[in-house]
């Protein structure tokens, strides 16, 4: 709790202190040129991603065999993300998870720590009604 107090005043300062227009940046992906969201803003040094489901960008359909392949391809996803605004998973200070039924938390949790070893602050909850009938939305907020 105390870490996402601190995120949050972190953020709440800069956001409001530091005077660097914010960068939106469309995806990288032609299908998704004309989202009404981009997959990154960047705004004093943090880079602030749309959420990822488990989906194949190329096929423009979720992985297929439910929570632990859409875990690892929403990760793969975040980390392709990262990695065109020069940051990486090693990167994220916050992560929120949205997962489709809470009791995916055990196998999700399974897949989440063999890729964010450093332990940033995370949120995870449950919400019916997931893009694409996804199991697993992340989003993350990370530096740059």
């Amino acid at each position: 709790m105390k870490k996402n107090v601190l995120l949050l005043i972190l953020v709440s300062f800069c956001l409001s202190s530091c005077k660097e227009s914010p960068q939106f940046h469309k995806s990288h992906y032609p299908e998704k040129a004309e989202a009404p969201f981009s997959d990154a803003v960047e705004a004093n040094g943090f880079l602030f991603l749309s959420g990822q489901i488990g989906m194949d960008h190329n096929t423009r359909e979720l992985v297929d065999g439910g929570i632990v392949p859409e875990t690892k391809q929403a990760i793969e996803n975040i980390r392709e993300v990262l990695e065109l605004h020069d940051s990486d998973l090693s990167q994220v200070i916050k992560v929120s998870v949205i997962l489709k039924d809470i009791k995916d938390f055990n196998a999700f949790n399974k897949v989440y720590v063999t890729h964010f070893t450093h332990q940033p602050a995370r949120t995870t909850f449950a919400a019916s009604g997931l893009a694409k009938d996804a199991q697993i939305e992340i989003e993350v907020v990370a530096v740059k």
